[in-house]
């Protein structure tokens, strides 16, 4: 399978089908932000505190495999110069609605958040990663790669699973019922049956990975980061029982010193 297509054109039917992570925010969201008063997410839940952000004005800000049309154009009315760079051209296509009609300057680059090639090193005051790598399989180049376009004393702002949302039965889980079965890290393509797998397939979802903590977290300090803030977030039940026992989400806040 080409992961990246697949997951590509999934993230497209997305967006044609209005899904969560593809609805832009408003004009009254970036009057608000002009004005200063703004939030935005890492995770399901949870607004990001202010005090992980530098003023914003003037920094050049990376949205690594964030578009959508949710949390660019908040930069952007905020003051920030910012790129955003994902997989699929249907949630670049969010961000260039809202731009187009509000009258904001963002740059707009489509590839794969495991290579940022284009972009030459320490080019980023500040790089916004919300809840996205669950759709590569191996996180070490994300982190690696989100380290060199940094700049030195710039911060990266990551939402990620906690891989314990991974290891449960889906169908039991639907019957009221946890029960493990799947190991940590997880994959959508090895982990799976091709009959399971069908469960998202057949439906056109993307395909996903539980990665370590290991991963996650010592992924980061591994590539260089200091981590300096830390917090963990939930959802809904109707997005998954387990979330009644366990915030199933983690943001960190990481310099590059």
């Amino acid at each position: 399978m080409d992961l990246l297509k697949y997951n590509r054109e999934a993230w497209d039917r997305q967006v044609s089908e209005e899904g969560e992570w593809t609805i832009p925010v408003t004009s009254e969201q970036i009057k608000k932000a002009k004005e200063g008063d703004w939030e935005v997410v890492l995770t399901p839940l949870k607004p990001v505190p202010k005090e992980w952000f530098p003023d914003l004005k003037g920094k050049k800000v990376l949205g690594l495999a964030s578009a959508g049309g949710q949390q660019g154009p908040i930069f952007a009315a905020a003051g920030a110069e910012v790129t955003i760079f994902d997989n699929s051209p249907g949630q670049l296509g969010q961000d260039r609605l809202v731009a187009e009609k509000e009258g904001l300057n963002m740059e707009l680059v489509q590839g794969d958040m495991k290579d940022l090639s284009c972009f030459e090193d320490e080019s980023f005051d500040l790089i916004f990663h919300p809840c996205s790598n669950c759709f590569v399989p191996d996180v070490d180049p994300v982190w690696k790669e989100a380290y060199r376009v940094l700049k030195k004393g710039g911060a990266l702002l990551s939402g990620f699973c906690n891989p314990i949302s991974f290891i449960m039965d889906p169908e039991k889980e639907d019957e009221g019922v946890l029960q493990v079965k799947y190991k940590v890290p997880y994959s959508d393509l090895t982990s799976l049956t091709e009959e399971e797998r069908k469960r998202y397939t057949d439906k056109g979802e993307p395909l996903a990975f539980g990665h370590s903590l290991q991963d996650q977290i010592g992924g980061q300090t591994r590539a260089g980061f200091a981590i300096t803030g830390f917090y963990e977030d939930s959802w809904t039940e109707e997005n998954g029982l387990l979330n009644n026992y366990i915030d199933c989400f983690i943001a960190t806040k990481a310099i590059k010193l």
